[in-house]
């Protein structure tokens, strides 16, 4: 965390609280590096809807800046034109794809702090944009963000018509509908935040009484320098920096040169498990060490004082994995989706760990995997698993599954909660590159599950996800 969003952060806290204060945020460029309608132009152009040309016209219009009021309104027009007929589930459905496939992976995890410092102090936040509403809903769910102002498609019967609602929210009616929902919502404009990155958002972060430039285009740089505007520097999401990209690749190297000494090493003394264990804990030695990523651990004796038990994590990205094998180091195994042993290079390591593979949708194998994993743990050995199922795209902890705590129950073994903070920061949900950084782990009290009852079983779950909520919220110091 750099010392720019450090005091933007300590800012929020000294400001007064409660849902009078507002926080505005842009869309494009400000919660997310780039353009959202890239993707939906990207996916146009690949499924042969779209030609090149139309395509290369399109990003010059929209990269040119500052556009006038009617060249915007020009270039969103050919946006909502093609989308005439549609009904509104059909855009949602699309939008949700492309969120899926590239938006998700574009969000700035500098914003998604300025997001939960402003809604631990109870202001009402706010997504005000000219991109549509089908273009930002994804991201507002997963930031838990209730407002969206937005460039509104004209809908009848259900279906889009092809045209909008009044006039695009880009420059002065950014700002009218900010003004606008102020009022509507007793807001607080003087006292109350704004953020964005265009040259036409100053009339936009004018409006309110703490407005902040983020990753500023020329225009709005200079302007923010004459108002003496706070500016803020996101790391970049699109594409890795060289150095990145580097000590990526020299991590993978090291893992795969450790691998093989590791298989030598099972070969020679016939002893599979002790391979594994050095193939874990030298591989993420060096890999981290390459990197340039530091780790800070809270609580540490509880990764050792309770063995066998079931270690549980939040799930940001593929780093959570390296991450566990460095914290853990020997004498465990994991579950995992049945992709991962189809995973070139790493499949092999997988099957030797004993891993348990559960494949989506087949319970009679989810409850083989989860027979395995009982097997393991009475056998002594320790089981990683992410109870969550899937990657988040921010560092919000979602819904948990009961497997981890079924096969916990079963084998009579404990749950060990593990937070990690700051991982999607070193690697996003579908970055293949790592970054330099600190990361930080919480290992929280084992939690004793054997006298659990099957009616407060799913209550229980909640309870313990709870308390990696408020671990992550109000980091341990």
């Amino acid at each position: 965390m750099n010392r720019e969003l450090r005091q933007a952060l300590a800012k929020i806290e000294d400001a007064p609280r409660g849902k009078a204060i507002a926080a505005f945020f842009d869309f494009d460029g400000t919660l997310i590096d780039g353009y959202s309608a890239a993707a939906y132009f990207t996916s146009r152009l690949r499924s042969g809807e779209m030609g090149a040309r139309e395509l290369f016209d399109t990003l010059r219009l929209a990269r040119r800046g500052p556009l006038t009021d009617a060249e915007f309104a020009d270039l969103i027009g050919k946006g909502v034109r093609d989308w005439a007929g549609e009904s509104e589930d059909e855009m949602r459905a699309l939008w949700q794809r492309l969120f899926v496939e590239k938006i998700g992976s574009l969000m700035f995890p500098e914003a998604w702090h300025l997001v939960r410092a402003h809604q631990r102090c109870g202001h009402t936040v706010v997504i005000a944009s000219s991109a549509t509403p089908y273009q930002i809903e994804p991201l507002a769910r997963e930031y838990d963000i209730a407002h969206v102002l937005a460039t509104r498609p004209r809908v009848r019967n259900g279906r889009l018509t092809g045209s909008i609602v009044g006039a695009p929210l880009w420059g002065d009616g950014k700002a009218a509908a900010v003004r606008s929902f102020a009022e509507k919502h007793d807001i607080a404009l003087d006292q109350s935040f704004a953020y964005a990155n265009g040259d036409e958002d100053r009339a936009f972060l004018g409006v309110t009484g703490r407005p902040a430039a983020i990753n500023p285009k020329p225009l709005l740089l200079r302007h923010a320098q004459d108002q003496h505007w706070p500016v803020l520097h996101f790391d970049p999401r699109r594409r890795a920096p060289p150095r990145a990209v580097a000590r990526t690749v020299g991590a993978y190297g090291a893992m795969g040169l450790t691998f093989l000494a590791g298989l030598g090493l099972a070969r020679f003394t016939g002893n599979q498990r002790r391979a594994v264990d050095f193939i874990a804990a030298t591989s993420s030695d060096a890999a981290l060490a390459i990197l340039g990523i530091d780790v800070e651990v809270r609580g540490e004796e509880h990764l050792w004082a309770h063995r066998p038990c079931v270690f549980i994590v939040n799930h940001q990205s593929k780093f959570d994995m390296y991450l566990m094998m460095y914290l853990v180091r020997r004498g465990f195994t994991g579950v995992a989706k049945a992709e991962a042993a189809n995973t070139p290079g790493f499949k092999t390591f997988l099957k030797m760990a004993d891993m348990a593979f559960v494949e989506r949708g087949h319970s009679n194998q989810a409850i083989e995997a989860l027979s395995q994993a009982v097997e393991r743990l009475q056998r002594g050995l320790c089981v990683a698993i992410a109870p969550e199922g899937t990657r988040s795209y921010s560092p919000r902890i979602g819904a948990f599954k009961k497997g981890a705590f079924h096969m916990a129950h079963q084998a009579r073994v404990p749950v060990v909660p593990v937070v990690f903070r700051n991982t999607g920061e070193v690697m996003g949900r579908n970055d293949q590159m790592m970054r330099a950084g600190t990361v930080q782990v919480a290992v929280l009290p084992p939690v004793q599950v054997v006298h659990w009852k099957v009616k407060d079983f799913g209550a229980n779950v909640e309870a313990v996800r709870q308390d990696m909520i408020a671990t992550l919220e109000n980091w341990p110091t």
